[in-house]
């Protein structure tokens, strides 16, 4: 049963293989070598002979090999079958190749092939095998190989696919019908050569009746003109795909296509209202937003740009409009300053206009619109206004006190007229040189003026409403003093001539000039003049150079300073002024002993002699006698830092001589430990008042000394030991310590002090005392430094020092 149905399905494709396969078979078998074969006992009872020359056909015989996919259940597909099979299983089949053993298998008797697993055409569609035909005994083959193919047969089991998705598109609006829009495309896995199943075909599911699409190629246009954007500007079309050309039993899916409406200019500016009234006051700086206006427009982006403009209908050109490029409004600027009591209210006509107008929709008139603006201006109350935005005067100085400059006006705009007083801030004239009438406003003069002190007054004037809000406003006056003749011209500086000796005459001895602290008006003319005397100066002149300054010349010669060291020669130098003034002078020549070019050494020292009314040589005798006392100083001063070092040398000598602060603080004791004669240098009495202040350094020395003597002799009678306790001497001795002590204030109470100068005598192990070990111990070997709480012993067992430091 399968054989035929395969057979039904595919009789052309069958005829076509069976025709390949037995041609191949027959080419085969022509070029099989006669060893291949097996002895067939079956074919004839004839000689051997005869089975040699006789013509054999021999070939492969197999059935349908084709196979549908998807089919899950194990099926046979078809068999092979060679000539030399009698049935009786001699013949052993072997598939190799593509898929054999995972996806096919051979029936190794029948030649039958089998289907392991269910096929996918869009995974391979066909397998290429290799069948082999052996002797089961032998082992050998009795076919050659034979290469064959198994087709896979497609079935519909593969949705449509829309490639490149999201779909989205734009077209303007306003388009005509049949615009295409997009194209949308889907692909079929399926074998497009069998069947129907990868034939596509498409359909609009949602968009009509604004959109369609052309069945075959999914392009999709509009099928409807004049689409208006501003009514809807965006549609959702969704679009269908079936395979197997729609018919039922097929696979479908579907898309969206998002299509915009770009915007036309197909309206124009409108207004909302025919008339826009604003106010404003009438202090707006010129510049401030008086107002916006709006007219509205359906289109957008450039399209919906316009430009605004005014239609002064009184040509006063007080205002102006701009367009706000972010809101496209209208503003509406103040242009001129407004004036309440002039004029109250405005009257213009806004006219809006496209900047880019399409005729294709509109025409020119309808991309503009016309609206009316009413302003109008509001009362406020104004300070004062003057007269002149500033005042300049002139007035000539040293004027006296009362004397009018001149005055200043202001006026009240507003329709009360309030009154108004004038005053002079105070910061502007600080030395009160004028003064203002409250009234009138007039300025006089209010003491006397110096234009060498000043020669600009800046002053500021207010004037302010004496009712209401009392306001108030101010403005500057520049008051200029003008110069008149009142000072005498002078020398510019302090001239310090000088004439060399051998001079000739008419030779130049000094170029002078004047300066004069007034301005006039034509500029400074000087006259220099000798003064006036009954006899004429026979050793100096002066010539005048007409360009404010004057020569003096020597009129002799021969000045020599044997004969004087200096002239005095008075002057007169006059100005042009009217009156004319002028001032006297007198200049000091000195006469110096001049270097060939003319040049005097000696010249500033000269001078300065001169300046301080003494000669030159006194001059250099004070400043000898003011470096050898500075020289004198500076000795004295070395020789007293280095007698500073000697004292300080020989202080530090004495200290090395005392006793450490911490010894001289304490009380050296022998302490008796057990009843023995140990000595015990442990024991120490605080001082219970503070000590002595520090000797002299005589008394200190004489101290030091009668200690030592008493040492010294202390020591001669304890070592002859013919001197004990009762002695006379050791108790006088006793007793001067004694009395040395209870005199001194500021030595300590002995009270804890055990003192024995006498150890005694008989003692089988001897004397331990330091005081015995003279003979022993070398005073250089003791330490030098034995601290703070031991005391240097060497005086004491008879070295050869003659201090002892306590």
């Amino acid at each position: 049963m399968d054989q035929r149905t395969n057979t039904m399905r595919c009789p052309c494709l069958l005829d076509l293989v069976i025709i390949l396969s037995l041609t191949s078979c027959c080419m085969l078998s022509e070029a099989r070598a006669p060893h291949s074969l097996e002895p067939n006992h079956q074919l004839g009872q004839g000689s051997p002979t005869t089975a040699l020359h006789q013509r054999l056909r021999r070939g492969w015989i197999w059935k349908q090999l084709f196979v549908p996919e998807e089919d899950p259940n194990p099926s046979v597909i078809g068999q092979l079958k060679s000539d030399y099979d009698k049935g009786d299983f001699s013949i052993k089949y072997i598939l190799s190749g593509e898929g054999a053993g995972e996806m096919f298998e051979i029936n190794e008797y029948s030649g039958e092939i089998r289907t392991l697993q269910k096929l996918d055409r869009e995974e391979k569609a066909f397998y290429l095998l290799q069948a082999h035909a052996l002797a089961r005994k032998s082992n050998e083959p009795v076919e050659p190989q034979s290469e064959f193919i198994i087709k896979v047969q497609d079935i519909n089991d593969n949705i449509p696919q829309f490639q490149n998705e999201p779909y989205v598109s734009s077209i303007p609006e306003m388009c005509p019908m049949g615009t295409i829009v997009a194209q949308v495309t889907a692909t079929d896995a399926d074998d497009p050569l069998f069947g129907n199943n990868a034939k596509l075909i498409y359909s609009i599911l949602q968009g009509e009746p604004y959109f369609s699409v052309e069945p075959k190629t999914g392009i999709i246009m509009t099928s409807m003109a004049n689409m208006d954007r501003e009514a809807r500007d965006q549609y959702l079309v969704v679009v269908q795909v079936k395979d197997m050309l729609g018919l039922s039993g097929g696979y479908s899916a579907s898309t969206t296509v998002t299509i915009s409406l770009t915007d036309v200019n197909d309206n124009g500016p409108t207004f909302q209202h025919n008339l826009y009234t604003f106010a404003v006051l009438e202090s707006a700086a010129v510049g401030t937003t008086v107002g916006r206006i709006m007219a509205d427009d359906g289109d957008v982006g450039i399209n919906a740009r316009m430009n605004y403009s005014l239609e002064d209908l009184e040509e006063s050109a007080t205002f102006k409009i701009q367009t706000d490029p972010v809101t496209q409004e209208g503003v509406v600027l103040l242009a001129k300053p407004l004036d309440y009591e002039s004029k109250r209210r405005f009257v213009m006509a806004a006219e809006a206009v496209n900047d880019h107008i399409d005729t294709r929709f509109l025409s020119y008139n309808e991309f503009r619109d016309r609206t009316t603006l009413k302003i109008v201006v509001e009362d406020v109350d104004e300070p004062p206004i003057f007269m002149a935005p500033n005042y300049e005067w002139k007035v000539p100085e040293n004027m006296v006190a009362g004397t009018v400059v001149g005055t200043v006006s202001a006026r009240d705009t507003d329709a009360i007229n309030n009154p108004i007083r004038y005053s002079i801030d105070k910061s502007s004239d600080i030395t009160k040189a004028f003064k203002i009438d409250p009234n009138n406003g007039t300025v006089t003069v209010g003491k006397p003026l110096d234009r060498e002190e000043a020669a600009w007054h800046n002053l500021t004037i207010n004037a302010k409403e004496t009712k209401q809000n009392h306001l108030s406003s101010s403005v500057v006056v520049f008051i200029k003093v003008l110069d008149i003749n009142d000072n005498a011209p002078m020398l510019a500086r302090e001239y310090q001539p000088y004439i060399c000796e051998g001079t000739q005459s008419g030779e130049l001895i000094q170029l002078i000039n004047a300066v004069d602290l007034d301005d006039p008006v034509e500029g400074h003319h000087f006259y220099f003049s000798m003064v006036p005397e009954k006899h004429i100066n026979p050793n100096f002149t002066i010539r005048d150079n007409q360009d404010n300054s004057a020569s003096i010349l020597a009129r002799r010669s021969s000045f020599t300073r044997r004969d004087r060291t200096q002239y005095l020669l008075p002057m007169v130098v006059a100005d042009s002024g009217s009156p004319a003034l002028s001032s006297t002078s007198t200049l000091t020549i000195s006469v110096c002993s001049c270097q060939p070019a003319g040049h005097c050494p000696t010249g500033g020292v000269e001078a300065l002699a001169i300046s301080i009314g003494v000669s030159l040589q006194t001059l250099l005798g004070f400043l000898v006698c003011l470096a050898t006392l500075t020289v004198l100083l500076i000795v004295m001063l070395m020789l007293r830092r280095h007698r500073r070092k000697q004292l300080e040398g020989l202080g530090r000598a004495e200290k090395e001589l005392e006793l450490p602060k911490g010894v001289s603080e304490k009380v050296l004791h022998y302490g008796e430990i057990g009843g023995g004669g140990g000595g015990d240098l442990g024991g120490f009495c605080q001082p219970a008042v503070p000590l002595r202040p520090h000797p002299r350094r005589r008394d200190r020395r004489l101290r030091r000394e009668e200690v030592a003597a008493s040492i010294r002799m202390s020591m001669s009678l304890r070592h002859s030991l013919l001197i004990g306790p009762e002695d006379d001497v050791f108790k006088q001795f006793i007793m001067d310590r004694l009395d040395e002590a209870d005199q001194d204030p500021y030595v300590p109470p002995f009270d804890c002090l055990k003192t024995y100068a006498f150890e005694g005598t008989g003692s089988p192990t001897g004397s331990i005392s330091s005081l015995e070990s003279w003979d022993f111990v070398d005073a250089d070997q003791c330490p030098r430094d034995p601290g703070s709480r031991l005391v240097r012993l060497t005086l004491w067992h008879g070295g050869a020092e003659e201090e002892t430091t306590f």
